[in-house]
């Protein structure tokens, strides 16, 4: 493609020479439409449309997710259709009308919102101006930061594959439309980086779409189910988010998004088990602060997963593990409480899946009120009641507490599930089982894949580079390779950005 540009690039005709004249004849209408399919790797969201102008062939070229289609009917299409001679810029109603006789930059103007119009037996391209301007902007629900972009997806495809190309400005961003649902016959797209994502990736999440045959796709959770690995398994092994940016992020590492019609959610894939820990406030932050947020978020994971459950095995086996001092203060508080510590610790966490519940499914105002009800007059009421210590009063709330640090909703409630089976193997075994839990879930993990990809990388299999991005997070321009488990097409990110520094010492 770009040896096909540097050879018919360009020049004012009165600085050809005979034979470039006799190279710029060669160049047809068609060779230039195809060097667009081509250069945008034949994406879906390419419009071409022929036209007759001057009692010649004329084709307008644009992508249909970065164009205001009303306007370009309205002020491009119908004026060239009723008036059909003259000139370009006198018959379309735009102040943005530029010409061009190098491909690049036709390309170039063609991501960036403009529509080209080709004409035949002419070198000259004219481009246009008709920027696709969205009126409603949405903010992110689940997905709140402090330090980043406010935006979100919407429910309209085309808008989400917008604002997904205002972040990637690159004719190597490619779009693949198609439907699947045999009665619905719902909207989808895929979108990734050709010049970057593995073809394999691709194909196997287009041959795992193909064996879809089902009445209706309502959601992107239909789509998970059908296409993941192991779907008993409590992990994720989809991202699911409503950031754009965080799209961008992870297409630039070389994955794959599938966006829905009629859903705000776009599903990332393949993913492992750290990037439900990144968010994009990880990176608009300093390392530093970036690595000390991951690695809280890290802890909170443990800590929901394993606090009830260690609870429960020091007051019933080891209470030898912590200070005498505080084993008299537990002690006391479980004397008058009926229910062995296993029963206790599930009341008490179920409870706290009803207020859960009730806060998510209520209006907002009254959702307040339930979580102080919660909180405040039903935690004091059972321990005046006997019925739950002040102590698993405390670890379940610290609990709940760590849970909702996770950055992923739908890893936050696998975790608080699998609590469960550990406060059993706790009750039964003491921390033996705990460790006996862990081991299990462990080896759990080391097995599971997302779309072939191991779910536990870089951990298993260990790689020491690819821990630059998982635990803490290395400042950008020390993470210069793309995952190695992704078998990029182009596997450095960045190169030496830092040279200025190597200067400056030399000095």
């Amino acid at each position: 493609m770009s040896s096909f540009n540097k050879k018919n690039r360009r020049k004012p005709k009165q600085l050809l020479s005979e034979k470039e004249e006799a190279v710029v004849e060669a160049i047809t209408l068609d060779e230039k439409v195809s060097y667009f399919q081509e250069s945008l790797f034949h994406t879906d969201d390419l419009h071409i449309r022929d036209l007759t102008f001057n009692d010649k062939k004329m084709t307008v070229v644009f992508l249909d997710s970065v164009i205001d289609n009303k306007s370009l009917q309205t002020y491009i299409i119908q004026p060239l259709l009723e008036k059909e001679s003259g000139t370009i810029k006198d018959t379309v109603s735009s102040n943005s009308v530029k010409e061009t006789s190098q491909l690049e930059e036709a390309l170039a103007a063609l991501v960036d919102g403009h529509c080209v119009i080709l004409m035949e037996d002419s070198e000259w391209m004219t481009f246009i101006s008709m920027p696709k301007i969205l009126l409603n902007r949405y903010e992110p629900v689940n997905e709140k930061v402090i330090r980043g972009s406010h935006q979100g997806f919407s429910e309209n495809i085309s808008e989400n594959i917008h604002l997904i190309r205002e972040r990637i400005s690159s004719p190597k961003l490619t779009v693949k439309y198609s439907s699947v649902g045999n009665t619905t016959r719902t909207k989808y797209s895929l979108v990734y980086l050709s010049h970057l994502t593995n073809p394999e990736i691709v194909n196997t999440i287009q041959d795992r779409i193909s064996y879809i045959d089902t009445d209706s796709i309502q959601s992107p959770g239909y789509f998970e189910e059908f296409l993941e690995d192991n779907s008993f398994s409590p992990f994720p092994q989809f991202l699911n988010t409503e950031r754009p940016d965080r799209v961008a992020g992870n297409l630039m590492e070389g994955r794959v998004a599938l966006v829905m019609e009629g859903s705000p959610t776009v599903l990332i894939c393949p993913v492992n088990f750290f990037s439900f820990f990144q968010t994009t406030e990880d990176y608009n932050n300093r390392s530093l602060i970036g690595s000390f947020i991951r690695f809280i978020r890290l802890i909170s994971f443990i800590a929901t997963l394993c606090l009830p459950a260690f609870y429960i095995a020091v007051i019933s086996y080891n209470y030898e593990i912590i200070p005498v001092e505080i084993i008299f203060s537990i002690k006391s508080s479980l004397e008058y409480v009926p229910f062995p510590p296993l029963i206790e610790a599930a009341i008490m966490q179920l409870t706290l899946e009803l207020l859960r519940e009730a806060a998510i499914r209520l209006p907002n105002p009254i959702a307040q009120t339930i979580g102080v009800v919660g909180g405040l007059v039903i935690g004091t009421a059972v321990v005046e009641a006997n019925l739950v210590s002040n102590t698993m009063v405390i670890v379940v709330a610290i609990t709940a507490i760590a849970s909702f640090v996770i950055p992923s909703n739908e890893l936050s409630t696998s975790v608080r599930i699998l609590g469960f089976p550990l406060m059993i193997f706790a009750a039964l075994f003491g921390v033996l089982g705990i460790v006996i839990g862990l081991m299990l879930l462990f080896i759990h993990m080391c097995k599971l894949k997302s779309l072939g990809h191991y779910y536990l990388y870089p951990i298993a299999p260990l790689d020491f580079k690819g821990l630059k991005d998982t635990f803490i997070r290395l400042p950008v321009w020390l993470m210069k390779e793309r995952p190695k488990d992704l078998k990029s097409l182009y596997r450095w990110k960045t190169s030496n950005s830092r040279g200025w520094k190597k200067n400056e010492d030399s000095d």
